[in-house]
């Protein structure tokens, strides 16, 4: 029961301490003010709403491999298919 409470009251500190530390344009469905008194009052409940609905979504395009060889090929690709995004249908045409 112990291990229960622990980790509820490490839950409920980190849980608080990333809502005050998100940029207040990033949060989700409530102001920041909102997830605060949600994630202090009730603990555990507004800990896991935190992390379900109100945390920030990351962005996984904006993360390169750490090789870089990889993460070239990564920047090319995005290049790519970012001319061709552009390009349109138009690119098929003049084949």
């Amino acid at each position: 029961m112990l291990y229960v409470a622990l980790f509820a009251f490490v839950l409920w500190v980190l849980c608080f301490a990333d809502a005050i530390t998100t940029d207040d344009d990033q949060f989700r469905n409530l102001s920041k003010e909102g997830w605060l008194v949600i994630v202090l009052l009730l603990p555990l409940v507004g800990s896991v709403l935190w992390l379900v609905v109100g945390r920030p979504q990351k962005d996984p395009g904006d993360r390169l491999p750490a090789d870089p060889e990889e993460a070239e090929f990564v920047r090319r690709c995005r290049e790519r298919a970012e001319e061709q995004r552009r390009e349109g249908f138009h690119g098929r045409d003049q084949e």
